[in-house]
């Protein structure tokens, strides 16, 4: 009788490790670069574990395309001036770091870096919207404002090399061996989400009342929709555990025999 007992309470604590046949995933809201996902019927304690690995992943490990290094027309470096153009090259090459990007094709590599061109002639005001993109890239945030043209004639040309890669990094991290003369290294922010949070609250499934609901929040800058980026971040969770099981399930098979 013990021995049943034990066994039967054996099964139990297996059920409960087993992956909740209750989960659902909604979309609460997702409107512009912003959306609202929950996450319901997760055992206890899942919520904090799912909602702590997910923000994590989408925050430093989602690849996107920024401006890496510009070269504009005339000038030498970065510490000087265009006349008839109102910012210097320092404020000029602030704002191009806030370009953001978007893929018309999302199975491109973009291995190599990818060269844009700006050109802008007369007075008004210079926009990230003036550059030219390709059937692969376009600018989310065309209204930037980079630079203003304060006299008549004057042209603004720049060329842009873009680049895929991970998270921020410095200009020091990405500069190349030997820059062009008059090639500008850049700061780049790579990451196409901006901010994600989350909270846990209990919830009921059937007659038990600790379950957990996740409610996650995610804004990007336009170069992934929400739940674009959501959907990346869970595979590249799912891919990082899968290799680590099928490594595991090998070294068991090799113990065994």
């Amino acid at each position: 009788m013990i021995i049943i007992q034990k066994l039967l309470n054996s099964s139990l604590v297996m059920k409960k490790t087993l992956v909740s046949e209750n989960i659902n995933i909604n979309i609460v809201s997702e409107e512009g670069n912003k959306g609202i996902f929950e996450l319901t019927g997760l055992y206890k304690g899942y919520g904090l574990t799912l909602g702590t690995a997910i923000r994590r992943v989408l925050l430093s490990s989602l690849a996107g395309v920024a401006i890496t290094q510009v070269k504009i027309t005339g000038v030498g470096h970065e510490f000087t001036t265009i006349d008839g153009v109102l910012e210097d090259i320092v404020e000029i090459s602030l704002n191009l770091k806030k370009v953001r990007f978007r893929s018309d094709d999302p199975q491109a590599g973009y291995e190599e870096p990818v060269i844009l061109t700006l050109k802008k002639k007369g007075e008004g005001a210079v926009t990230a919207g003036d550059i030219k993109g390709t059937s692969l890239l376009e600018v989310t945030n065309k209204d930037l404002h980079l630079a203003t043209i304060t006299q008549k004639g004057v042209e603004l040309e720049m060329e842009l090399t873009i680049e895929k890669g991970l998270g921020y990094v410095s200009k020091e991290d990405l500069k190349a061996e030997r820059l062009p003369v008059g090639t500008i290294q850049l700061d780049a922010l790579f990451s196409p989400v901006k901010n994600v949070n989350f909270n846990v609250e209990n919830m009921r499934v059937g007659d038990q009342t600790d379950f957990n609901k996740l409610n996650i929040s995610i804004e990007t800058d336009g170069g992934l929709t929400p739940k674009e980026a959501l959907a990346k971040g869970i595979n590249i969770l799912e891919e990082q555990f899968q290799k680590i099981g099928n490594q595991l399930s090998e070294k068991v098979t090799e113990e065994k025999e």
